[in-house]
């Protein structure tokens, strides 16, 4: 039996050629669930409830996010703009500020360390080495998590338009479930420094961490399958 997770916006081309690829790798049993079921279900949304619910999944490869109710996504949106462009952001305000190349191991070792999705008034500092774009020999600098929320911002932005967009997508009813009980962010997207409080500006909802974010998926997809007979209605498609 294979789980497979996908992204919300899957076409059924996708689940096809998602299906066979599992059954040609020997898998008797594929479920395809979308991926942020499993989100919810690993940060312990109790995804069967008929009340709403709103997941924002900040990973390496896309931001999804979704609101969820009865086992169903009932709104979402989904975006290329996650932890990897985050790097790439970095990469680039360095270059552009201090004239210095770094490599993305480099960048998202700065994010680890010091990501930071708003400015505070006590900084984290951070000191890395590069390459001096003007001469071309190896240069240290001090950057600080300040710049690296300016050099965030504009892609945070892009994830809470999403957000926005889902809410109006939303019917009034899970909408005022939502306001009442926040919103849950998950991923590795979810570790950069006040997050919450940024969606939370952005957005006028409270926002908090799910429990071990970079694990929700995971999880989720270990629950699915412990408790299979519980959650078939929140499958995506299934193929024997």
């Amino acid at each position: 039996m294979e789980i497979t997770v996908v992204h919300g916006d899957i076409t059924t081309q996708d689940v096809d050629a998602v299906v066979n690829a599992a059954k040609e790798a020997g898998a008797r049993e594929a479920y395809i669930v979308r991926e942020p079921i499993l989100a919810a279900l690993g940060a312990g949304v109790p995804i069967n409830h008929h009340s709403g619910n709103m997941i924002i999944n900040i990973g390496g490869g896309t931001s999804e996010v979704a609101v969820v109710s009865l086992g169903n996504i009932v709104s979402w949106s989904s975006k290329r703009v996650a932890g990897n462009k985050f790097d790439a952001a970095i990469m680039d305000y360095i270059k552009k500020k201090y004239s210095l190349a770094i490599g993305e191991q480099t960048a998202e070792n700065v994010k680890i360390a010091i990501g930071a999705a708003l400015p505070t008034k006590e900084k984290l500092e951070y000191q890395l080495r590069g390459r001096d774009l003007v001469y071309g020999l190896p240069r240290d600098i001090s950057i600080n998590s300040n710049e690296i929320a300016e050099a965030l911002n504009a892609l945070l932005i892009e994830i809470a338009i999403s957000v926005q967009n889902v809410f109006n997508m939303t019917p009034p009813e899970l909408v005022a479930d939502i306001m009442g009980k926040g919103m849950l962010i998950s991923g590795g997207g979810a570790h950069l420094r006040s997050i919450d409080d940024f969606f939370k500006r952005m957005t006028g909802v409270e926002a908090y961490i799910a429990e071990e974010p970079l694990f929700c998926v995971a999880k989720g997809a270990g629950l699915i399958l412990s408790h299979l007979d519980v959650y078939k209605r929140t499958l995506f498609n299934k193929r024997v």
